[in-house]
């Protein structure tokens, strides 16, 4: 099998051919997406480095590759050996990406990119920097798949459409909102690029991407029509009589690249996703702004809210049965990281409406657990014993929508600085989902609530606290957050707006030893108004328990304490019904209150 070098000194011979002496490799896609099809696995195909954020930049005698908190230890592994400096991004000393291409060039050498995978607003500011270090710019080379042999093809899936049941709002609904907001702005058209807001505006799933069930495509909406840029054979009866029924035309998936050119009057972008080279395309006059279908997608309705408090139910009794079998089965059977995920979704298979996993399951055993994204393997996994702590990332798709939960659970004895640091955690969850505060806040002013009992430790986690969540979409969704500082690219400090669903998931992650993380998912409410304003709150939507069996009670306040125990009640309330007669009598005991 080729190895990491062998791949680079490929590649490097195409940048001398093209005069490159350096090319950035981004994760995305055509469409700035999180995760990505095999296709545009460029970066992990190059660098070995399978974690989904990161940017690769190969010189011709040095490479680095750029990634957050969330992977620097999975990075610092998979990197070994293969001559990738690993750059952490955010830490002191590390540099940008543009400062260290300046760092490795002259004068009048070529950095490169392929335009197709870099957002405008990306390829702007390295424009800006390389140039101004004099250095040439190419933004349109593909120097990938000569270099990949078997480079996997694009994906085809058989698109479904999603009905109103589900959606809450008929195609045309959407279609007249996103045409109001462009008679507001002034503009013609919009163009669309980000395939969660083209599934999200169409109605229209598929399963172009693992845990991401959309359709790769675009999209153009005029003030009289619209375009959708997808393979037509790919489509659902349903929904190519929807689009007839609508003036909605269907064209080949590249040929947007063409028609963008012919567009005349005012195009509204979003510069933070639409790619490069389609920009270079567009000849009149631009609007750049945030696709409005942003908040609108963010801001679900009673019905995607009613769809998914079901959701949460199916899989809140997936989960406990999990947990009742790992709980008892660990001192009875052999089992490890991959037995364990494989068991908790074949229960997730058997709730009705299951379509697939959100994303990959973090099933993660002791020291593993210290890597947030950590990823078990047919070649790399963990036995699990009867002592320790087992950290379990998951969550499902279903025909009612997309869930996500984090528990750790206690498989045996734990030290004391485990179990100190399982209850500090779950304070800092407790303390979020118990937030009080006024409409205007964002999660920059919230996030403080989840990390203060952390902080007052002198201890940290290095990524958000929690993130947006699709509606059968994408698991991590814009425009909202928690986090304590602003990271452009993630656009995630909006407004929380009644409607949008939000995951709270402090941890405390030690390398070597162990990780530990609480997670559900809540809904954004209005609570009280009065002469101070409109009062905010969350539902909490995710019913599983936290195990008891970490937690130290006298570490924790006395709010705290009443909220987890009414918490716990809900959950037996809730989910009892769900299981069988063995599994609700072990649930009635998980669930009983705990006191100092």
């Amino acid at each position: 099998m080729e190895t990491i070098q062998e791949r680079l000194r490929a590649l490097r011979e195409e940048m001398r051919k093209n005069k490159v002496s350096a090319l950035i490799v981004p994760t995305s896609d055509f469409h700035d997406t999180e995760y990505v099809c095999d296709y545009f696995g460029a970066r992990k195909y190059l660098s070995g480095f399978t974690g989904s954020a990161g940017t690769l930049v190969v010189g011709l005698d040095s490479a680095a590759l750029w990634t957050d908190g969330r992977y620097f230890i999975q990075a610092a592994s998979q990197l070994e050996n293969t001559g990738i400096e690993l750059m952490k991004m955010g830490m002191e000393g590390v540099p940008t990406i543009p400062a260290y291409i300046c760092s490795i060039l002259k004068p009048e050498e070529c950095v490169a990119f392929d335009g197709r995978t870099v957002n405008v607003g990306e390829a702007r500011r390295y424009d800006r920097i390389f140039r101004a270090s004099g250095l040439r710019v190419e933004s349109n080379l593909d120097l990938i798949s000569p270099v990949w042999p078997d480079r996997p093809a694009l994906p085809h899936s058989k698109t479904f459409h999603y009905g109103v049941e589900h959606t809450g709002a008929e195609m045309d609904q959407k279609l007249a909102r996103v045409r109001e907001r462009l008679r507001e702005e002034g503009a013609d058209q919009i163009v669309l690029t980000k395939i969660d807001e083209i599934a999200w505006l169409y109605n229209l799933r598929a399963s172009d991407i693992p845990s991401f069930p959309v359709a790769l495509a675009y999209s153009i909406v005029f003030q009289d029509g619209a375009v959708l840029y997808i393979d037509a054979t790919r489509l659902d009866d349903e929904s190519k009589a929807l689009f007839a029924r609508h003036g909605v035309r269907v064209c080949d998936y590249d040929a947007i690249y063409d028609e963008v050119k012919t567009l005349q009057g005012t195009t509204w972008i979003d510069p933070s996703t639409i790619n490069a080279t389609l920009v270079s395309g567009i000849q009149g006059e631009r609007f750049e702004q945030f696709s409005p279908i942003v908040k609108m997608k963010a801001v679900k309705n009673k019905v995607e809210l009613e769809n998914t408090r079901e959701a949460h139910l199916k899989d809140g009794a997936a989960c406990t049965k999990f947990m009742y079998w790992l709980k008892n089965g660990i001192q009875k059977q052999p089992m490890d990281e991959l037995s364990a995920a494989a068991y908790l979704q074949a229960r997730r298979k058997e709730q009705e409406g299951y379509l697939e996993d959100s994303f990959n399951t973090i099933c993660a055993y002791g020291p593993n657990a210290a890597m947030m994204h950590y990823a078990a393997t047919p070649q790399s996994f963990s036995a699990l014993e009867p002592k320790g702590m087992l950290l379990v990332d998951s969550g499902g798709h279903y025909l009612e929508g997309t869930t996500d939960i984090t528990r750790t659970y206690v498989l045996g004895p734990l030290t004391g600085e485990e179990k100190a640091w399982f209850t500090k955690a779950l304070r800092s969850h407790i303390r979020l989902e118990m937030a009080h505060f006024l409409y205007g806040c964002s999660g920059l002013n919230l996030d403080i609530l989840a990390r203060g009992p952390l902080w007052n430790e002198d201890m940290d986690y290095q990524c958000g606290t929690g993130h947006g969540v699709g509606h059968l979409l994408s698991v991590h969704e814009a425009p909202n957050g928690f986090r304590w500082r602003i990271v452009p690219e993630r656009n995630d400090s909006a407004v929380l707006e009644e409607g949008m669903i939000q995951s709270n998931e402090p941890g405390v992650y030690e390398e070597g030893k162990f990780g530990i993380r609480h997670e559900n998912e809540m809904v954004v409410r209005k609570g009280a108004k009065n002469k101070y304003g409109q009062f905010m709150e969350f539902e909490n939507l995710t019913f599983v328990p936290f195990d008891r069996d970490g937690i130290d009670p006298s570490l924790m306040m006395d709010d705290e304490i009443a909220w987890l125990n009414a918490y716990h009640r809900q959950v037996y309330d809730k989910i009892s019904p769900r299981l069988n007669e063995e599994e609700a009598a072990w649930l009635q005991e998980a669930t009983k209150p705990i006191s100092k």
